[in-house]
């Protein structure tokens, strides 16, 4: 009888403050819904890059991993995202070399810093990860030369911020 009184009164209390217990504030506006003006990262793809400049972006990145004593895996790809040059430092993490490669692969094909990805998940932007080819951790740089994405660099080895060192190393020799 008790449990049923307390029913009673909790009903009575909603009818009587308008059901106001289970009111919701309204929903905050999507932030997805706002319609750019331009189209963002729309940089043109460029002639892939070659050999000898992918040589010269590891090597920068590789004389900048050893001056810090960090064992690195260093890729880079072409604008398609395809394979021109990789480097396995000494000691460097073998889970890595995957890493190093889907980092830069990212940012080639995505034409954005593979750290705007790992920022847009940590803010909330969780259909960032159901896009195929994704990787949100920083490391992955495009390679963007006279206006346009010719390759990509991809560090892994270790902490992002370390890989983004050594990434952006590498990367200055071709983004000026």
């Amino acid at each position: 009888m008790t449990i049923a009184r307390l029913g009673l009164g909790l009903i009575a209390g909603l009818v009587m403050t308008g059901g106001s217990a289970f009111a919701q504030a309204p929903a905050a506006p999507n932030p997805l819904d706002v319609i750019p003006e331009k189209m963002p990262f729309n940089v043109p793809y460029g002639a892939p890059i070659g050999a000898d400049k992918a040589h010269k972006v590891i090597e920068a990145a590789d004389a900048e991993a050893k001056k810090r004593g960090w064992p690195m895996n260093i890729t880079v790809v072409d604008s398609g995202g395809n394979l021109v040059a990789f480097l396995r430092q000494d000691g460097a993490q073998i889970a890595s070399i995957a890493i190093s490669e889907h980092k830069a692969r990212t940012a080639a094909t995505f034409r954005r810093e593979t750290k705007a990805l790992e920022a847009g998940i940590q803010n909330g932007l969780n259909y960032l990860l159901t896009l195929d080819g994704v990787i949100g951790s920083r490391g992955g740089i495009p390679l963007v030369e006279d206006g346009k994405l010719i390759g990509a660099i991809g560090v892994s080895g270790g902490a992002g911020s370390q890989d983004e060192a050594v990434s952006k190393a590498g990367a200055a020799v071709i983004n000026k």
